[in-house]
């Protein structure tokens, strides 16, 4: 596999240097301060290109080209975005850019309740936490109809957990759920994220399907003229939230999409956290049924708990089974001859990143560990195998 990095740009609080030192060959980023809906300048590619290639480092797999929500809802602005996501496509290919990661999710990108939950050995991670997620819906957000979205055992935690929240509490849980990416355009106020919600009222799961469909018979053929393949983060978490549709969260949601638009340029990036948060997910299996699709991997693994809650586990702990992964990573490679881009997503913060001031789950220390972990595993692997 090729080893990389996300960083969000010259902001992030992780320099390139010390990305290249923790081993990384190649980093994933984008152009965060472009407008979402808006073609990314061909000089300003270029510009961070040469940035990264000083450091020592390739950029070859952009995350991500944010798909503008005029698209997702079919909204009066869509063939204007649809044009210049297919102008941000051909600047990129003209730069050596050969894939280009993006989501389908509506108004937010992932989601957690808590961005530093103690781990038992003093670390940091994400978290996800159905009760808590509620408590915001229902007593916080005060979304119409979302009594009905939780069930009764559900509904009673969350009432409870609002009882015992005081006003730090309240604009703690609202900040984490709306904080959205770094760089990204996600962030809500409360009656803000209420109003957009609203925009997706006529938008059930079937117009959504059908919505990412007509978008990549939109750019597809742009995407295979400039020899890019797109590739697609599956929804995280991968069900429905907050009464908006997800339609990217289940094997046969992502077959569907293959086999309504077979383009060569209609790729997946395989998500082991995103994907591992359903039990119902076959993670090795996709990947040796779907995998010549696969274009970009995120290797992490999630520890699912109870009521539909779960947190970021260690690389090669949790519910994934990284290793049975990696080894179905290693065939898939072996069989079709490529070497594919991966990063180790997300990680705890820990050691002398504590106290630091990071992007949640993307402090260099815990994905340092991931990376050296995943890579110890596919070497052994590969030397085991004889290969």
């Amino acid at each position: 596999m090729i080893s990389t990095l996300r960083w969000f740009g010259p902001a992030d609080p992780v320099p390139l240097a010390h990305i290249r030192q923790a081993g990384a060959t190649g980093v994933v980023t984008a152009l965060h301060e472009v407008p979402n809906g808006k073609a990314w300048p061909l000089a300003a590619i270029e510009q961070r290109k040469r940035m990264i290639a000083e450091a020592g480092l390739d950029w070859t797999v952009v995350e991500s080209v944010p798909v503008h929500e005029s698209i997702k809802t079919g909204g009066p602005d869509r063939q204007g975005c649809i044009e210049a996501y297919c102008t941000t496509l051909r600047n990129l290919a003209a730069c050596g850019i050969t894939t280009v990661t993006y989501n389908f999710m509506p108004l937010l990108d992932w989601t957690r309740t808590d961005l530093a939950w103690a781990m038992p050995d003093g670390a940091l991670a994400l978290r996800f936490d159905l009760v808590a997620v509620a408590a915001y819906d229902i007593h916080i957000l005060q979304r119409d109809r979302a009594m009905e979205d939780y069930n009764p055992a559900i509904r009673e935690a969350a009432a409870r957990r609002f009882a015992e929240m005081d006003d730090a509490g309240i604009t703690a849980l609202s900040g984490t759920i709306l904080a959205g990416l770094p760089g990204s355009e996600e962030s809500f106020s409360d009656d803000g994220f209420r109003r957009a919600i609203a925009t997706y009222d006529t938008v059930d799961a079937d117009r959504l399907r059908e919505h990412h469909i007509a978008f990549l018979e939109a750019v597809c053929p742009t995407a295979e003229a400039a020899g890019i393949q797109l590739v697609v983060h599956p929804d995280d978490p991968p069900f429905p939230i907050f009464g908006l549709p997800r339609v990217v969260s289940t094997e046969a949601d992502i077959q569907h999409l293959f086999d309504r638009v077979p383009s060569p340029s209609n790729g997946l990036c395989f998500c082991s956290g995103s994907l591992g948060v359903r039990a119902d997910n076959d993670l090795s299996g996709m990947i040796e049924r779907m995998g010549t699709r696969i274009g970009f991997l995120h290797l992490r693994s999630v520890q699912r708990e109870s009521d539909g809650a779960f947190h970021e586990a260690a690389h090669l702990e949790g519910s994934a089974g990284m290793v049975e992964i990696i080894a179905q990573v290693h065939h898939l490679q072996q069989r079709t001859g490529r070497s594919l881009p991966m990063r180790p997503d997300h990680g705890h913060q820990m050691l002398d990143d504590l106290g630091k001031v990071v992007n949640p789950g993307y402090s260099l220390l815990g994905r340092m560990k991931g990376l050296a972990e995943i890579r110890g595993v596919e070497q052994g692997l590969a030397h085991a195998l004889g290969g």
